[in-house]
């Protein structure tokens, strides 16, 4: 019998890649009503992530290389959306 993998839709920079494992792993989220990204502040989906990242670099980087694209990407967002008003 043919097994076939369910593969990760091709990304076109390192952002989106770094974008795309940080939803996988629950560490980020969108918006509702903006769909802007957030963090979720969870340590343990950043963790899963940086795993991710060491375990299955994108393609041309190395394992160091996708954990640092994890952790810019991480600190390049804030766990707001920055369209609402502060409460």
């Amino acid at each position: 019998m043919l097994m076939i993998k369910d593969r990760r839709p091709a990304i076109r920079t390192v952002e989106g890649w770094a974008r795309t494992v940080l939803l996988e792993a629950g560490a980020i989220r969108e918006c509702e009503e903006h769909g802007w990204m957030k963090d979720c502040a969870d340590p343990h989906a950043h963790d899963r992530a940086r795993r991710i990242a060491r375990e299955e670099p994108a393609f041309g980087l190395s394992p160091d290389e996708a954990v640092a694209a994890i952790d810019e990407m991480l600190t390049s967002m804030g766990d707001t959306c920055p369209e609402r008003p502060p409460s």
